[in-house]
């Protein structure tokens, strides 16, 4: 018998995994109906289902049992917002008032939610809706929630499914004492591989106050800067010549406009390594405009 976190370990994109969130709660009478023909032994005639390998599928022609076929097929429709969409699997002290039974699960901004028990949550939210989401979560338990907040993708990489992240995540959770809210952000599936390298560039794991922030920056910097004007100041960024560095320097900041010129001097944003200014151009995709 699969339980909802397994059925959610089925997913290998993240459009199956917002079709399984959806279905787990507006269609909780599917699965049922399907644990009643469990047992069924293989045969010629009766084989199993080729993605769950549990359950008997719908008919001999077909290669999926009942859910499985459903979620394949709610997955096309949720396929293209699966692409702006970031997972949060939660373990902390208590569940956070936005996953709790009545309220977070019908709230407009949120995609899908699954409360695996009274410390582990699941949450897929539009990822220019996370700087909101933990702002509330801020405003509702202040200190009194802790734990870790892993964000991650919907979208896998080339040797990345998404159970695989799921399952990861849950190894992953407990490296941390639990004295307050931290966030570890993966924008990147081949992150989960080099973990240790990223939290030594100081740019995968934060206080979730430091992280809020590190969002609000993102948002000023995409604010501030025109699209054309981010993507010169990248290229800048990459020249490795300080004299170069230094001319073209000064000609960009003769064509910025006040605001930006000041900004960009008040980060000292030319000293910033590359990971930190790798993750602030990740962010601008995560938080919306002024």
């Amino acid at each position: 018998m699969l339980t909802p976190y397994d059925w959610l370990r089925q997913s290998r994109t993240g459009g199956e995994l917002l079709a399984t969130l959806e279905l787990l709660t507006a269609r909780p009478d599917l699965f049922a109906a399907v644990e009643a023909e469990a047992g069924t032994p293989s045969s010629a005639l009766h084989a199993l289902c080729a993605r769950c390998g549990l359950y008997p599928r719908t008919a001999p022609q077909q290669p999926y049992c009942a859910v499985c076929d459903t979620v394949i097929e709610e997955a096309k429709a949720q396929g293209q917002i699966s692409r702006y969409a970031t997972v949060i699997w939660g373990y902390v002290n208590q569940l956070p008032r936005q996953l709790r039974a009545g309220y977070g699960f019908k709230d407009s901004h949120i995609l899908g939610a699954y409360a695996h028990d009274a410390n582990h949550f699941l949450l897929a939210i539009p990822r220019r809706e996370l700087k909101t989401w933990l702002q509330e979560l801020l405003i509702y338990h202040g200190p009194d929630l802790k734990g870790l907040l892993q964000i991650f993708p919907t979208t896998g990489g080339k040797f990345v499914a998404m159970h695989d992240l799921l399952r990861r995540m849950h190894y992953y959770e407990a490296r941390f004492p639990m004295d307050c809210l931290r966030v570890r952000f993966i924008y990147a599936p081949h992150q989960i591989f080099h973990l240790r390298e990223y939290d030594r560039a100081g740019v995968l794991t934060f206080e979730v106050g430091e992280f809020v922030n590190v969002l609000e920056m993102a948002a000023v910097f995409r604010t501030v800067l025109r699209p054309e004007e981010q993507a010169t100041l990248r290229q800048l960024l990459r020249i490795e010549d300080e004299q170069e560095a230094q001319f073209l320097w000064g000609r960009f900041a003769g064509q910025l406009g006040a605001e930006a010129k000041d900004m960009l001097n008040a980060w000292k944003i030319r000293r910033w390594p590359q990971a930190q200014i790798k993750l602030l151009y990740v962010l601008t995709d995560y938080v919306t405009y002024y």
